[in-house]
């Protein structure tokens, strides 16, 4: 770069949420990659977890948490969330003028490069499994690459709750039919996974590689930042800040863990505060994706 010319940068805040404790996994590698950043991280405790829930349903939680973040200047948003990233990151990404990445695609992508016998498998809540948004975005990539999904909704539970009794019986239970498949790879399709990822190793045997997604995001984050001129100034020490509906001690705590450090103060929000923020606008938005689904079906039949 020509000297005296002076790089852009941008301190408004990074916006990530998740239904949970799962997505601080995420957050705790965009902290990593990018030390200077401002996080304004979201956990919806109170509706965790997302996977049993309808897409539709699921898609409003997406448009109120992300207006929530776009009402605090952040730059871009995280939809650190499979569930949530499956049922509404295209709707999000119409609807908010930053830009929106999700879990998905990422994932897919680093699948796709670590397979070598093109055998992939898929674990995640019961949602994002019956989205069939993992074997999409894996065939988009690479049409090549046979893709074996299982809803494995236990997990959830166990991790979010930090239960360890009986995981790895759970755990084999789950995983021995996607073993006898002969997957090679086998992608982590839930953020909150990668903290009982001792269990699910043990149930899927070796010589078969674990793909998180959250390495892959901060990396789209990174190069997303840069490419728009929009890193916050070198040198600077990023600042976190937490909010949830659920307790905040009780996410305080074990999210802490997750995340490699204490999250100090977590904000409280109400779910009717949150609810409050679905506009015209927003409700015509949701109308809209459901008449979309509803006319994919119908060609599907």
């Amino acid at each position: 770069m020509p000297p005296g010319i002076l790089l852009p940068m941008d301190e408004r805040p990074i916006g990530m949420f998740d239904s949970g404790l799962g997505g601080l996994t995420v957050a705790r590698a965009v902290a990593d990659a990018l030390p200077g950043e401002d996080i304004v991280y979201f956990g919806d405790t109170a509706r965790c977890p997302y996977g049993p829930r309808d897409l539709a349903e699921v898609r409003g939680f997406v448009l109120q948490i992300g207006t929530w973040l776009a009402a605090r200047d952040v730059k871009l948003i995280v939809v650190a969330c499979n569930t949530g990233t499956a049922a509404g990151l295209a709707l999000a990404q119409r609807v908010f003028d930053v830009p929106v990445i999700g879990v998905v695609e990422p994932g897919a992508r680093a699948a796709v490069k670590a397979t070598v016998n093109r055998k992939v498998g898929v674990i995640g809540t019961v949602g994002t499994i019956e989205s069939e948004a993992y074997p999409r975005a894996v065939r988009a990539i690479d049409a090549g690459v046979t893709v074996f999904s299982m809803a494995t909704p236990k997990f959830v539970e166990a991790a979010e709750a930090g239960i360890r009794t009986g995981i790895y019986e759970v755990s084999r239970s789950y995983l021995d039919p996607l073993r006898r498949t002969g997957i090679d790879t086998l992608i982590l399709g839930c953020t909150h996974f990668p903290l009982i990822d001792t269990a699910i190793r043990n149930g899927i045997g070796r010589g078969v590689q674990l793909i998180s997604s959250a390495e892959e995001v901060a990396a789209e984050v990174v190069d997303t930042l840069e490419r728009r001129g929009q890193l916050a100034s070198a040198g600077r020490t990023g600042r976190h800040r937490f909010a949830t509906t659920g307790d905040p001690g009780e996410f305080q705590r074990p999210g802490g863990s997750v995340f490699g450090g204490s999250l100090g103060h977590a904000e409280r929000v109400e779910l009717a505060a949150l609810e409050s923020l679905m506009d015209e606008r927003l409700r015509a938005a949701l109308v809209e994706a459901a008449d979309a689904d509803a006319r994919e079906v119908a060609a599907c039949e």
